[in-house]
């Protein structure tokens, strides 16, 4: 199981590192292909919504053509979209290997996670999520500092061309390591269901990354998210009135796995703001250089390290109701302490801070998985799979949204809207901890004996 789960963490870390690592390399590529580093945002954003929309197929093919097939292809197409990315002259060419790149990386994420889950006794299950949780957590964090500095002492290709010799041992490793097994459905694809759910998350991602931007044009996110909803409550119906549906509907029955959807989504993007509100608070409120910033959000990666190898026998100390509960009242009060740093704070205090922020934040999102499948049988666990990779994706996009939506409403308050102060920085760390607090205390509806199949525990 433990080699099985690392090459799955492995895939998985190579996909959330493409999604982040060519921020701060975008103004050397736009001079090589012609273009300005705000065109190619478009790459950033092409890929984060072809994994996004082709997350969907991953659990309908894994049972229609086998794991080891569709693994083992996804990992080779991911490869060879990340080729082209290398050898791209122009930035049509580029967000069109971006795309197939997405595509590879979105088909990886829950067959991957599927597979693992399918071949781990219920004993050994928190122990494979939080291998599988790592790359999550610190591939957000690594990527923007591992991009600048190829960029700055190599080339921007070899951000790309790095994979060719990891996806190759990662096929091979794949062909080795996956159970062999032809796929034993062979129900059709939901084409209808597909397409809708395809509608809602184009218009639900673009609609948040409009929301984000510094010129927010109003009715044209109210439109995408407008659309969005319709094509998700008509998404809804359809699978509750489709013989074969793409999700199975009645995992919202589990009361573990319904819990982790809602209220652990919430939490997933409200925490998944802080990567993106520390940095920008250290450039804009504290006036440090990029670099020195994304130095100091490295701290967070600290913390993700160090709880690592205690957050198995912590969950199953005290359990999976308190450690959510109390972890995200912990996680709402770094933010209260985030809104309470300034240019004078210690070195000391202010890393501390961020080490214990991310040592909780590691250990929420390793609780919130594995808590996801407690209790999901192995007959839904395809379909579950599907709705958890779908539902991480949007947070992690929503807590971004949610963090610029609040900067510049803060910022609007406090009259400055344009560069926000320190003071925005601060207001903004209040008003999510607030909503943390709030977020967290749902946690309580949780049963005494929830996850107990994992942790061996009883209320």
């Amino acid at each position: 199981m433990s080699r099985l789960a690392l090459l799955v963490a492995s895939a998985f870390f190579m996909e959330y590192l493409d999604g982040s690592i060519i921020a701060t390399a975008l103004p050397r590529m736009a001079l090589s292909l012609g273009g300005t580093a705000v065109d190619l945002h478009i790459g950033i954003s092409a890929y984060l919504l072809s994994v996004a929309v082709f997350i969907l197929p991953g659990g309908w093919a894994s049972e229609r053509f086998g794991n080891r097939l569709v693994f083992t292809s996804a990992m080779a197409l991911f490869t060879f979209g990340s080729v082209l990315c290398g050898l791209a002259q122009s930035v049509d060419t580029f967000v069109a290997a971006r795309v197939l790149q997405g595509i590879g990386g979105a088909m990886m994420v829950p067959v991957g996670r599927l597979v693992v889950l399918r071949t781990t006794e219920k004993a050994d299950l928190m122990r494979a999520i939080a291998l599988l949780t790592w790359p999550a957590l610190t591939a957000p964090l690594l990527g923007p500092p591992l991009g600048g500095l190829i960029a700055e002492h190599a080339s921007w290709r070899w951000i790309f061309f790095i994979n060719l010799p990891l996806g190759c041992i990662g096929v091979a490793l794949s062909l080795w390591l996956v159970p062999r097994g032809a796929g034993t459905m062979r129900r059709a694809f939901d084409w209808r269901g597909f397409l809708l759910a395809s509608c809602c998350l184009l218009g639900g991602t673009t609609g948040l990354d409009r929301l984000g931007g510094s010129n927010v044009n109003w009715p044209q996110a109210g439109l995408l998210l407008g659309a969005a909803l319709v094509s998700g409550l008509a998404f809804a119906a359809h699978i509750r009135r489709c013989t074969h549906p793409l999700v199975n509907p009645a995992n919202f029955r589990i009361a573990t796995f319904r819990m982790v959807m809602i209220t652990g989504s919430l939490m997933r993007a409200l925490i998944s703001a802080m990567p993106f509100l520390l940095p920008l608070m250290f450039q804009l409120g504290f006036g440090l250089d990029p670099f020195h910033a994304g130095l100091m959000v490295l701290a967070l990666f600290a913390g993700n390290i160090t709880i690592k190898p205690l957050t198995t026998p912590i969950l199953r100390r005290f359990g999976f109701r308190a450690i959510i509960v109390a972890n995200g009242l912990l996680q709402a009060v770094t933010m209260f302490g985030c809104a309470a740093l300034t240019q004078s704070t210690p070195d000391a205090v202010l890393l501390g801070l961020l080490v214990v922020s991310g040592a909780s934040r590691s250990l929420q999102f390793t609780a919130l998985s594995s808590l996801a499948f407690a209790d999901v049988p192995q007959a839904a666990m395809g379909s579950a799979n599907t709705l958890f990779s779908v539902a991480t994706q949007i947070a992690f996009g929503m807590g971004v949204a949610l963090a610029a939506v609040t900067l510049q409403a803060t910022g609007h308050v406090l009259g400055a809207p344009d560069v926000p102060s320190l003071s925005v920085f601060h207001a903004s760390f209040v008003v999510m901890g607030v909503l943390m607090t709030i977020v967290s205390l749902g946690g309580l509806r949780l049963s005494g004996q929830a996850g107990a199949a994992l942790t061996a525990r009883r209320a």
